[in-house]
């Protein structure tokens, strides 16, 4: 790995060297990847544009975080500027570097929208937001190249598949009870923290954390964001709004399901109550549970609880409310 890791700060110090006035665009494009980008975009396209495709761009989410949270443990590589202070860092990580979260969650949630789309011109956006997406992480100083490359490869592994089992899924779950279904979403969810656990107790008995790491971040500038890379939140947060979002889903669903067609004023007020409720329950409950948590364990149990309340609510919560107020229409 060392050739990769030497000929990546090469290539990352020429990047850096084109000048500072990328950094602000840069992390611009990279805030298109970020958990808080798509909290936003998720909901307006799943309560105000198309309920389905929302729902796929959620699953391809959700599952390819888990997946890069597994990978990321399995691999615990070090960012750049953790082993170089030759790589100014204009961004701060505390994860692994291997493989890329933003290039691979960017691969498939855009890949997911430019596949169910089907239009040219759409095609050529999500490529392009792929592909800067990768590059403003290599220009920010927190990516090797090869974590980018292979971000984008396991990213489109991860699309492929789902497209491809998405249909016999589909037709597996249809002809599940109701409260089978429930039970399968609450399986899948705990497959999603079994396969980041096991790389994760691996680590806490055979890895020691370089200091070397931890001094050259700290000179690097990133403040409070050091590396802490042996975690386990991103495991239960993804896990918990995965069983979140599938219930509601499958409940609504079983009602009819949405129309989300509707006057631009009614998308738009849509929109903004339900996102009140999403940083309600998102940020206030992170608040009061962390005044509850005891330890570790109960609070990852609280965590995937508000993870959970919180993809409930998007899925069907929020519809539930904007059917009562007459802002959206029942599919029945």
């Amino acid at each position: 790995m060392e050739v990769f890791f030497e000929s990546g700060i090469i290539f990352l110090r020429s990047l850096q060297s084109i000048g500072q006035w990328l950094v602000l665009p840069m992390q611009a494009i990279t805030f298109l990847g970020s958990e808080e980008f798509f909290l936003l975009v998720l909901p307006a396209i799943y309560w105000c544009l198309d309920a389905a495709l929302g729902f796929r761009v959620a699953l391809v989410l959700l599952i390819g975080n888990s997946l890069n949270g597994a990978l990321k443990l399995a691999f615990h590589a070090p960012r750049p500027y953790w082993i170089s202070p030759q790589v100014k860092a204009f961004a701060a990580e505390t994860s692994f570097g291997a493989p890329s979260g933003h290039a691979q969650i960017a691969a498939g949630v855009w890949g997911m929208i430019a596949a169910t789309v089907r239009r040219l011109w759409v095609w050529l956006v999500c490529l392009s937001l792929i592909f800067l997406i990768g590059f403003s992480r290599l220009y920010l100083g927190v990516h090797f190249p090869h974590d980018v490359i292979f971000g984008w490869l396991f990213g489109v592994i991860t699309l492929g598949l789902i497209l491809l089992l998405w249909k016999p899924i589909a037709v597996f779950i249809a002809e599940q009870t109701l409260g089978n279904r429930f039970l399968i979403a609450l399986g899948v969810s705990f497959v999603l923290i079994l396969i980041e656990l096991v790389p994760y107790l691996w680590l806490r008995v055979n890895f020691h954390l370089p200091q070397s790491w931890i001094d050259l971040a700290v000179s690097a500038g990133v403040g409070d964001r050091l590396p802490d890379p042996v975690t386990m939140e991103g495991a239960w947060s993804n896990a918990g709004a995965f069983f979140g979002l599938m219930c509601g889903f499958i409940w609504l669903n079983q009602r009819g399901g949405i129309k989300v067609d509707g006057k631009l004023w009614e998308k738009a007020l849509r929109y903004l109550v339900g996102l009140v409720g999403v940083l309600l329950l998102w940020r206030g409950l992170s608040v009061v549970f962390g005044l509850l948590a005891f330890n570790e364990l109960f609070a990852f149990l609280l965590r995937y609880l508000r993870y959970a309340l919180t993809g409930l609510w998007i899925s069907a919560g929020a519809p539930l409310l904007f059917i009562r107020l007459k802002w959206m229409r029942s599919g029945q």
